[in-house]
């Protein structure tokens, strides 16, 4: 269904600032620039957040004070459309601005008000992450995220996704949940648990012992981890601090199997193993 603008002349401007991957010291010199022209700076830090960093460090680097919104303030997105209606606003976000759907929803609604919005872009977990590990981004299918389970609520969505990326021999990136209101950030031990879990539960074969996961840890950092070993392998391996990330890995090219045995430590008789394959 064609969505239908009903646009409403504004004097306004949103610009969506990505930060990066880790702290201040990732941010654009035309983000930068971008930011200090705004009359006001809001952040919000729930879909991802940059452990290397603080709001104050944030704010000396742009010189400006940034409000920061919750979850619930963001998806509203009255608070920043409304200040945008006639001033000039920016609005921080990690990673790169479009990956979340949040972000994309926000944009479209500022076009439907007549505010004129403007991208500047930056590092993203989605090609981070490949990179790091020396995979191929297009061979990884479509992204999933595993959620913390509560009460009545266990997701098992992740391993449908796995399991199809896989019978298409592509990659899967997997990423951890974040509850900022708790501080509470999914290690990779945790999530690799979950696929487990589920594994026991549908009994497809897509995470078994021998399977080969990626891990990412503190991407962006000076010193990410980058791990490559088998779910049995992994076990009580510690990644050290969030954020991490994991990669299910499905049909290897050989020069992919090379980078993880040099990049990521896969056990040389793996690699070989797969390279025959």
């Amino acid at each position: 269904m064609q969505r239908i603008f009903v646009t409403h002349m504004s004097r306004g401007e949103l610009i969506f600032v990505g930060l990066g991957l880790y702290d201040e010291n990732d941010l654009s010199l035309k983000a930068v620039q971008a930011i200090r022209q705004c009359d006001k700076v809001y952040a919000e830090f729930y879909t991802s957040r940059l452990i290397g960093s603080t709001k104050n460090n944030l704010e000396k680097t742009i010189g400006k004070p940034i409000e920061i919104l919750s979850r619930e303030e963001t998806e509203k997105g009255e608070v920043i459309l409304e200040a945008a209606s006639n001033e000039k606003v920016g609005f921080l976000v990690c990673g790169d601005p479009m990956i979340a759907t949040t972000h994309i929803d926000l944009r479209l609604r500022a076009i439907d008000r007549g505010i004129t919005p403007k991208i500047i872009h930056s590092s993203s977990i989605v090609t981070a992450v490949p990179g790091l590990l020396g995979l191929q981004n297009y061979k990884f299918g479509r992204t999933t995220t595993l959620a913390f389970p509560e009460e009545e609520y266990f997701p098992m969505s992740p391993y449908q996704v796995i399991k199809k990326n896989k019978e298409m021999g592509l990659h899967t990136l997997v990423l951890l949940d974040i509850q900022a209101e708790k501080e509470r950030y999914m290690t990779a031990t945790e999530g690799i648990a979950l696929l487990v879990k589920m594994e026991k539960k549908f009994g497809d074969n897509v995470v078994r012992g021998d399977s080969i996961l990626c891990v990412v840890a503190r991407a962006g950092s000076p010193q990410p981890l980058i791990v490559a070993n088998t779910v049995d392998g992994l076990n009580n391996m510690d990644f050290g601090l969030p954020l991490h990330t994991l990669v299910v890995p499905g049909d290897l090219h050989f020069m992919e199997v090379d980078a993880l045995v040099t990049i990521a430590g896969l056990p040389e008789e793996i690699g070989k193993k797969l390279q025959k394959l």
